[in-house]
C-alpha cells in the first residue's frame, strides 16, 4: 500500500505542506506566505481564494519535491488556523466577503452586549467556551448582516459557512462535500460539546440558518477523495484537526493531564482533560481535543492572540531585525530587559484576561534602552503570557504542571524556551519534530487509513530533542509580579 501521508497545514500567514512517511519523518515541506488584510482598526481579513490556490500550489510542489506520484499518497489529512470564517456561494463556490480572520475583533460590541444580557453562562455550559469575537458565531452574524443580500440568500440555503477545513474540503473535492470535523464545530460557539450537535438555541440566538452549516463528522475517517482535476488522483481525505488539536495530538499528549504549548502567529496551550467536558473557573475555554470513532477526548485551552507575531512585527513594524531569525541574536546582546516590558496586546488579550480593548503597550523604558532591550522582552512578553495562562490551568486541574511540551516555529529560540522554564519553574521538552500540527493531521489521516493500526503504534516516533530546564534560583514570583502591573497599563487603553 502507498507509504506516504500529505498534511495540509493552513496557518494564519502561510499554507503549508508537508509529507510523512510511515515513520512520522517528513520528506518533503512546501510553504507559501499570503496576504494579510487590516481594513480598519481591529479587522484583519484574509482572501479565501488565495488560500485555496496558495494551498493548492504547496500540495503540488510538496509531492513533485518529493519525487512522487500523487497516486503515492495513501491520504490527506488537514490542519487549519481555527475561528476564521467564510461563507460562499454553493452554487458557484465563490465567497461572498474576505475572510474574517480569528484575530478580528469587529463584533466585540456585539459580544459585549450578548454578556449584558446574561446570555454567557448558558453559551459556556453548551459549548465550554467564553462569549468573544475570537470565535466564529459573532462573525457570522455580521456577514449575514452586512453583505448585502447574504441573509436572504442564507434562508434560501444558497450560502454555505465553513471554518478553513470545510473551505478546503469544498475544494478539494470540486464542491461535493461540505463538512468539518468535532474539534472545528466545537471553535464556532454554535456547537453543543455534550450532545456533539449544532445547538438550536445557540443559531436562534445568532440568528443563523441551519442550512449554512456543515456536517460534524470525526477527526480520522475517510470523508470524501479529491476531485479527479485535483493534484491528477483520486487521494482519500482522512483526517481534519483545527491547528492546536492536531499539535496535541501530534505531541502525543493522549493521557489527560499531559500539556502542550504552540508557539505559532498566537500561541496556544492544551491540556487533555480525558472524556468529561469539565468546564474552566478560571477564563480557560474547554474544547473538544479530539473524536476517533464514537470516542471524545475534552481539553482546556488557553489562547495567547499575539505570540510569534510579535516578532513579525519587530520585523516589519519597527525594522530592528531584517528576517525572524535575527530576533534570538539581538535579544542576546543584552543579559536582561533591563526592566522592560512588552505587553503585546495588538488585538487584545486572550485567556485569562479575555480584553478585547487591551492594546499593546511598552513600560520601564529609560534613556539607556536599546532595539536589544525591546527584542528582548518581546520574547519574553511570550513567556509570560504563557505563564498566566499555565497557572490558570492548574488551578482548574488541581495540579501543579511539572513537563510543558512545545512546538511551533519559535521553538527554534534556545533563549525563548530557557526563559520559560526559568519563569514556569518547571521542564520545557522540545521534541525531535517541532512539524507537530501537520504530524497530528498526518497521524489521524493514516490511521483512519490503516497506515498506522492504533494510536499507540506512533508513540515512540516522539521522541526528545532537547529538555530546558529551569534555574531553581530565578526569582520567577517578582518577574511576573512586574508583568502583571505591566498588563493592568495595556488594560488602561480603552
Amino acid at each position: 500500500m502507498s507509504q506516504y501521508i500529505l498534511a495540509l497545514d493552513q496557518g494564519t500567514t502561510s499554507s503549508r505542506a508537508i509529507i510523512f512517511n510511515k515513520e512520522g519523518q517528513p520528506v518533503a515541506i512546501a510553504q507559501k506566505e499570503f496576504k494579510q488584510y487590516y481594513p480598519q482598526s481591529g479587522w484583519v481579513e484574509h482572501d479565501a481564494q488565495e488560500i485555496w490556490s496558495s494551498q493548492l500550489s504547496v500540495a503540488t510542489e510538496a509531492v513533485a519535491q518529493a519525487g512522487l506520484k500523487a497516486s503515492s499518497i495513501a491520504a490527506i489529512g488537514i490542519t487549519n488556523q481555527r475561528e476564521t470564517t467564510v461563507i460562499w456561494e454553493r452554487a458557484t463556490g465563490r465567497p461572498i466577503h474576505p475572510a474574517i480572520v480569528w484575530q478580528d475583533r469587529r463584533t466585540a460590541a456585539y459580544c459585549d452586549a450578548l454578556k449584558e444580557q446574561g446570555h454567557g453562562a448558558t453559551i459556556q455550559h453548551k459549548t465550554g467556551l467564553l462569549v468573544d469575537a475570537y470565535f466564529s458565531a459573532s462573525k457570522i452574524n455580521w456577514l449575514l448582516d452586512h453583505v448585502p443580500g447574504a441573509r436572504e440568500k442564507a434562508e434560501r440555503g444558497e450560502l454555505a459557512f465553513g471554518t478553513i477545513d470545510t473551505w478546503l474540503v469544498w475544494n478539494l473535492t470540486g464542491g461535493d462535500k461540505h463538512l468539518t470535523d468535532a474539534t472545528n464545530a466545537s471553535r464556532t460557539m454554535l456547537f453543543n460539546i455534550h450532545t456533539l450537535t449544532w445547538d438550536e438555541e445557540l443559531l436562534d440566538l445568532f440568528d443563523i440558518p441551519r442550512s449554512l452549516l456543515p456536517d460534524v463528522r470525526s477527526s480520522s475517517e475517510v470523508y470524501g477523495e479529491t476531485a479527479a482535476n485535483i493534484l491528477a488522483a483520486r487521494i482519500p481525505i482522512a483526517g481534519i484537526a483545527g491547528d492546536q488539536q492536531a499539535a496535541l495530538f501530534g505531541q502525543l499528549c493522549t493521557k489527560p493531564g499531559m500539556v502542550k504549548n504552540t508557539y505559532g502567529t498566537g500561541c496556544f496551550m492544551l491540556m487533555n482533560i480525558g472524556d468529561k467536558p469539565v468546564l474552566s473557573s478560571n477564563n480557560l475555554v474547554t474544547t473538544i481535543a479530539w473524536k476517533l470513532g464514537d470516542k471524545v477526548s475534552y481539553a482546556l485551552e488557553g489562547s495567547i492572540f499575539i505570540g510569534g507575531a510579535i516578532v513579525q512585527w519587530l520585523r516589519d513594524g519597527l525594522g530592528i531585525i531584517r528576517q525572524s531569525a535575527d530576533v534570538e541574536e539581538l535579544a542576546s546582546k543584552v543579559p536582561d530587559t533591563d526592566g522592560v516590558y512588552l505587553v503585546p496586546a495588538f488585538a487584545g488579550l486572550g485567556a485569562p484576561h479575555w480584553d478585547p480593548y487591551a492594546r499593546g503597550t511598552i513600560v520601564g523604558l529609560t534613556r539607556g534602552s536599546t532595539a536589544a532591550h525591546i527584542a528582548r522582552a518581546a520574547l519574553e512578553g511570550i513567556a509570560f503570557q504563557t505563564v498566566d495562562i499555565l497557572r490558570a490551568m492548574e488551578a482548574d486541574a488541581g495540579t501543579a504542571i511539572k513537563e510543558l511540551r512545545v512546538d511551533g516555529g519559535a521553538t527554534a529560540n534556545n533563549l525563548l524556551l530557557q526563559f520559560q522554564s526559568d519563569i514556569l519553574q518547571a521542564n520545557v521538552v522540545r521534541p525531535r519534530i517541532t512539524e507537530t500540527t501537520a504530524i497530528g493531521a498526518a497521524y489521524l489521516a493514516g490511521l483512519a487509513v490503516g497506515l498506522w493500526k492504533h494510536p499507540d503504534e506512533i508513540q515512540s516516533q516522539w521522541q526528545i530533542d532537547k529538555t530546558f530546564d529551569p534555574d531553581p534560583t530565578y526569582d520567577a514570583d517578582s518577574a511576573v509580579g512586574r508583568w502583571h502591573r505591566a498588563v493592568e497599563t495595556a488594560k488602561t487603553f480603552k
